[in-house]
């Protein structure tokens, strides 16, 4: 289902988000509603409760353990990670199991007892258990890894034996209600409304549209519990409230992002770098539905203007714009990066970049060391990533 076929109506105001039940294949998807608007979308999650994990037994060379260490450049805020516990042998224990952290910080770290080749590390820390779907028993031979991009993006930062506090009970946090105003409810959303109670498991997606209803992003809307009324909008509209929508919602950063792409796909360069850094992120998301390159082009020159290149995102958003105009992405990290300069619908090596006022990203990034044991920062390894693939980068 095309979202360009299904903007259609006969009202003074635009449709801007579809309810859509998708599919496997972009031909099954099938359109429950059309809306005028969303309100509650966008939303800051309040942050989680801080505890108290220790990491036990981690290796004294892992890059985790070598930033904590006293001695050196000792690292205490280790910022957001993942924590997985790897099975051995997933046809028996099930698939991995996740979770999220958030703003770790260090609190201390000491030798394992018994062990003089390991540290034992405490961190302060919000914890999120992802989605689980196999068994909540612990693994015969648990493993645990833990990632901090902060310290290293492509590997992980360290494993350890065990984890004190990580295995306890978490309440669930309903997560405030989603209105959507101005409904025209297709039939399947009328079958869901006539229920008296909703069932466990019904999804829909919302799809976010431009003016020229293309499908800019979409977000996961649980409809567990939906209550529907007259729109504020007149004629035969509906507003309705989800009361539990589910967290797979955007931030408040991301609205004005929303608003100038809601115009089209940006035409101008540098558009995104009057936004914060989470403005900026939400604009590489938006970036990945194109526009793209021909396969395959190679050679000419390219011109990258850093002067706005402060962090990782914009970087990747300069470089985006530099080889494939504005709004396109050529990688949301160096591995996607990688991918591109591979091939594809995309320019790829050989062909030369002139990195314009480089000096703005070599010291705005020199903070962001990617590996402690080089020592070689974000905006290092980028340049090293892109003349390894054959791209000739010219720095001024």
């Amino acid at each position: 289902m095309r979202s360009e076929e299904c903007v259609e109506w006969e009202r003074d105001f635009p449709v801007r988000y579809l309810l859509v039940q998708e599919d496997l294949g972009d031909e099954d998807d099938v359109l429950w509603g059309r809306c005028a608007d969303v309100e509650g979308l966008f939303m800051d999650p309040p942050p989680l409760p801080r505890e108290v994990l220790t990491l036990r037994g981690c290796p004294r060379e892992s890059v985790l353990a070598q930033a904590v260490a006293d001695t050196g450049e000792r690292t205490r805020l280790l910022g957001d990670g993942t924590l997985s516990l790897e099975p051995a042998d997933p046809s028996v224990d099930g698939p991995p199991w996740f979770w999220d952290l958030e703003d770790a910080a260090v609190l201390a770290q000491w030798p394992t007892r018994g062990d003089a080749d390991r540290v034992d590390i405490a961190v302060g820390v919000g914890v999120r258990e992802d989605c689980y779907q196999g068994s909540k028993r612990l693994l015969s031979s648990p493993r645990f890894e833990l990632w901090f991009p902060s310290l290293r993006e492509d590997a992980p930062s360290a494993s350890c034996r065990s984890v004190d506090g990580l295995f306890t009970s978490r309440p669930l946090r309903p997560s405030p209600p989603l209105h959507l105003i101005g409904c025209e409810p297709a039939e399947p959303l009328l079958t869901l409304l006539r229920r008296p109670h909703s069932r466990k498991g019904d999804s829909a997606a919302l799809w976010c549209l431009d003016r020229h209803g293309r499908t800019m992003t979409g977000h996961r809307l649980d409809l567990h519990t939906v209550e529907a009324r007259p729109s504020v909008l007149g004629g035969t509209l509906i507003d309705v409230t989800l009361t539990d929508p589910g967290d797979d919602r955007p931030t408040r950063a991301a609205r004005p992002v929303r608003e100038v792409w809601y115009e089209g796909v940006p035409t101008l360069t540098d558009q995104w770098a009057r936004f914060d850094a989470k403005g900026r992120s939400e604009w590489l998301d938006l970036t990945r539905t194109g526009p793209y390159g021909a396969d395959g082009l190679s050679g000419g020159t390219y011109h990258l203007h850093g002067e706005h290149v402060t962090d990782a995102i914009s970087l990747l958003l300069a470089l985006g714009e530099a080889l494939l105009g504005p709004g396109a992405n050529y990688g949301r990290d160096l591995d996607s990066v990688k991918d591109h300069l591979g091939g594809g619908p995309s320019v790829v090596p050989p062909f030369t970049l002139v990195w314009h006022r480089a000096d703005v990203a070599r010291r705005a990034l020199a903070g962001h060391v990617l590996d402690h044991r080089t020592g070689q920062s974000y905006f290092d390894v980028t340049v090293h990533l892109l003349r390894e693939h054959g791209v000739t980068v010219v720095l001024r």
